[in-house]
């Protein structure tokens, strides 16, 4: 088990391309944890601009009685990529993961495989 700011360092340190990263808790919009470079990119006010993102999709889930969870929202930009990915430990209900990546250098199925080991072994 990787504790938040282990688990940060991991995603920055092993996917090409990371500008940053950010635990979110979506219920208060408020990140719980942030690692990356601010001048890029301010995490905190993404992280609380893609609360509404991941409660939008939650209710049109819920609307259409659709089953299952999600497993991460790809946002393409002309020159980022942006993850989240829905946390779906007991722990860690109610947070995301959000990774923000250079398109340029970053490999997407790579990321989406590392952000996803990290969400299983994330401990909060």
């Amino acid at each position: 088990m990787a504790h938040m700011e282990t688990a940060l360092t991991d995603v920055m340190s092993a996917v090409e391309g990371a500008i940053g990263v950010a635990l979110v808790d979506y219920t208060s919009g408020m990140a719980l944890a942030t690692l990356g470079d601010n001048n890029a990119l301010d995490l905190n006010i993404a992280a609380a601009g893609n609360t509404d993102v991941v409660r939008a999709k939650m209710r049109t889930m819920e609307m259409l009685e659709l089953q299952g969870t999600i497993e991460d929202m790809l946002i393409t930009l002309t020159t980022q990529y942006h993850l989240i990915r829905p946390v779906t430990g007991k722990n860690g209900s109610g947070l995301f993961l959000y990774l923000v990546l250079d398109r340029k250098r970053a490999n997407l199925a790579l990321a989406r495989h590392r952000l996803a080991r990290v969400e299983a072994e994330l401990e909060v």
